[in-house]
């Protein structure tokens, strides 16, 4: 099969297209034919070396896809081929740069008619990390405050739309380029991080969710109200140290199940979320959209178009 994948670790330039080996659905597993396959934050770091350096190259990055199931692995009795799916892989076993995957079936979900492969590629990872932290890590209430940084990325970009959904009041920071995106997203208030300093503007917020990371993270304690909390995807695998003895600092543990997919095809099918804008590439073109993702400036999500 075709896929995208680095021989060692560097700039977007170490990422090659060509022939690698097909993978065999395993025991409990589906293989996939990949229809589309998003690019995530999370890719470039594993190919710059950021996390756990790899050691078993060829190395296929890519974490969520969508697709046609083409065979099934012993045990496997909720899929037949020629289904329609869509998922997120396990963790640190990253491979949807490629024309085929193969993935436990118990962390799979149908792709709904409604959308295409390629948007619920786009969606399926940030969908998962947004729930994990605005529903299960921060439970958000209606009614609440919350403060989302980072409010064009396609992470954030989701939470805004499922905060609203819940009923809380959303601020966001992003360049004035996507204010009128944002806004329509739902955002009720959006700060311009280039004019103005977000703790000057905001103050006793019940939540933040912080898709950044670095300095910006460090501030955002100063926004909450006693009691409280902050969530953090863009500062390692721990949360900040929090200054303050009166609010929580998590760090969100985004698994891999069904049901969030499923409850992410609820949102998007109810139109309580709309998919977010997306840029598509072709598979052979990974090192240019890994060289915009790591710019770290774009809106919406990017998305390999595989077939």
């Amino acid at each position: 099969m075709k896929a995208a994948y680095f021989m060692e670790h560097g700039g977007p330039e170490v990422m090659r297209y060509g022939d690698v080996p097909d993978p065999v659905a395993g025991p409990g597993q589906v293989l996939v034919d990949v229809h589309a396959a998003s690019v995530n934050g999370a890719d470039w770091k594993v190919r710059t070396g950021h996390y756990a350096p790899i050691t078993n190259f060829p190395y296929i990055p890519g974490r969520d896809f969508s697709g046609v199931v083409s065979a099934l692995g012993d045990g496997v009795k909720d899929f037949k081929i020629g289904d329609a799916v869509f998922g997120v892989c396990e963790v640190s076993q990253e491979a949807a740069y490629a024309e085929k995957v193969a993935i436990r079936a118990a962390i799979v979900a149908r792709k709904p008619e409604k959308l295409t492969h390629v948007e619920c590629a786009a969606v399926a990872l940030i969908g998962l990390t947004a729930l994990c932290s605005i529903e299960d890590t921060l439970k958000l209430k209606s009614g609440e405050t919350i403060l989302i940084q980072g409010g064009a990325g396609g992470v954030a970009g989701f939470a805004i739309q499922l905060a609203k959904h819940i009923g809380a009041r959303v601020i966001t920071t992003a360049s004035a380029a996507n204010h009128d995106y944002l806004r329509g997203l739902g955002a009720d208030q959006i700060i311009d991080y280039n004019k103005q300093d977000f703790t000057q503007v905001v103050s006793g917020c019940d939540a933040v969710f912080d898709t950044v990371g670095g300095e910006v993270a460090k501030r955002a304690f100063a926004v909450l109200r006693p009691g409280g909390r902050a969530a953090f995807i863009a500062s390692g695998n721990t949360a900040p140290a929090s200054p303050r003895a009166d609010v929580a600092s998590l760090r969100p543990k985004v698994g891999r199940d069904r049901a969030h997919l499923e409850r992410i095809v609820a949102l998007v099918t109810g139109s309580a979320v709309r998919v977010p804008e997306i840029t598509t590439y072709a598979l052979a073109d990974a090192a240019a959209a890994h060289r915009v993702s790591e710019g770290r400036h774009l809106r919406g999500k990017l998305v390999f178009k595989v077939r």
